[in-house]
């Protein structure tokens, strides 16, 4: 990991916190540890982060996610720019970190970057994740151009081979070439902006090429690599995809050969206090693990965030959160409060 690219980016998120966004992430503090110890939902803030689904379209078809199965039940489409102006507007204010994803690859949503330039235009920390098909060098220049803070590049393993037995579809050329692209203009604009990341989706195919990644992420110019653990949806019973190295498994191996998750399920939840995501047609959902927006808030059809934010329907979710979050079907297959990030 770089030191300097890593003080920079933090002086990046540093830059966007003013007065009224700090006064914000105090009262969300406070609210979460009142509503903890007390075991009733509280919440006298707004959100610190949220997530903006800038699409459910994809180009790959990886085999654990909904846009690659193509399985989702709700709706598809694109973000609309009235709606995405209308959620950064109303949040900008008290909300400093921003993600532009939940499902899908941004990039396929052609005014993409133009939302990214406007939450910059807002002060906002923004955030993407991509699989770095749509790389190509005019969207290099545009991607640093828009003033992203932070670029999530994936990149699931070190040949085609290996790259495609989770990135069904992928080519991993495409990929390092983007990865060029994006340093090639950082450089070229003199741009501190955005920082850059290699993700590497650890599942048992891809786990011998850890150290391999490392080295092509440095001679790239790439200012961190970070290993995550991958969420199986079918885990119960063992999975072709499960590491054999538990460091990169969000579950282990039982005595009779059964799978269970790796941490425990407290009831509690500081997502349900700090954040929350947008769908492309504008309904909030409790988190990213909610990916088939089942456990939807409200909409912004018909309500404003404030409302969704402080409502019954979101009241009586974080309350079931306390009693057993156990019982929850989104929450069973969650990894909150334990660390499924690796850095190196």
């Amino acid at each position: 990991m770089k030191i300097v690219p890593k003080l920079k980016d933090a002086y990046q998120f540093i830059s966007k916190i003013t007065p009224k966004r700090f006064w914000n992430a105090g009262l969300v503090f406070v609210s979460y540890y009142y509503s903890k110890t007390f075991n009733q939902p509280k919440n006298w803030g707004m959100p610190i982060a949220i997530s903006i689904e800038p699409t459910t379209s994809c180009n790959l078809r990886c085999p654990e996610c909904p846009s690659g199965l193509r399985s989702f039940s709700r709706p598809t489409g694109m973000l609309q720019t009235d709606l995405c102006y209308q959620i950064i507007d109303s949040l900008a204010a008290t909300t400093p970190y921003l993600i532009f994803y939940f499902q899908g690859e941004p990039y396929l949503n052609p005014k993409f970057l133009d939302y990214v330039q406007y939450a910059c235009s807002k002060k906002m920390y923004t955030a993407t994740s991509t699989n770095a098909h749509y790389l190509d060098d005019k969207n290099a220049k545009l991607t640093i151009e828009s003033g992203l803070s932070r670029l999530i590049i994936s990149i699931d393993g070190t040949d085609q081979e290996t790259y495609e037995q989770y990135r069904v579809g992928g080519k991993l050329s495409k990929v390092l070439e983007g990865t060029k692209n994006i340093v090639a203009w950082k450089k070229k604009l003199k741009s501190s902006t955005p920082f850059i990341i290699f993700q590497f989706l650890v599942v048992k195919p891809n786990e011998h090429q850890i150290e391999d990644i490392k080295s092509i992420a440095k001679d790239l110019g790439v200012d961190e690599v970070r290993f995550k653990t991958a969420q199986i949806y079918d885990y119960e019973h063992g999975n072709e995809l499960i590491p054999n190295n538990e460091k990169y498994s969000r579950y282990k191996k039982l005595s009779d050969g059964t799978y269970q998750i790796k941490s425990s399920l407290a009831n509690q939840c500081w997502k349900m206090w700090h954040s929350c995501v947008f769908t492309w047609d504008g309904q909030v959902v409790p988190c990213c693990f909610d990916k088939d927006a089942d456990h939807g808030m409200g909409s912004l059809q018909t309500q404003s965030f404030k409302e969704i934010w402080n409502s019954p329907a979101y009241y009586n979710f974080r309350l079931a959160l306390f009693k057993s979050r156990s019982e929850i079907d989104i929450c069973k297959n969650c990894t909150e409060g334990t660390n499924i990030w690796t850095t190196e």
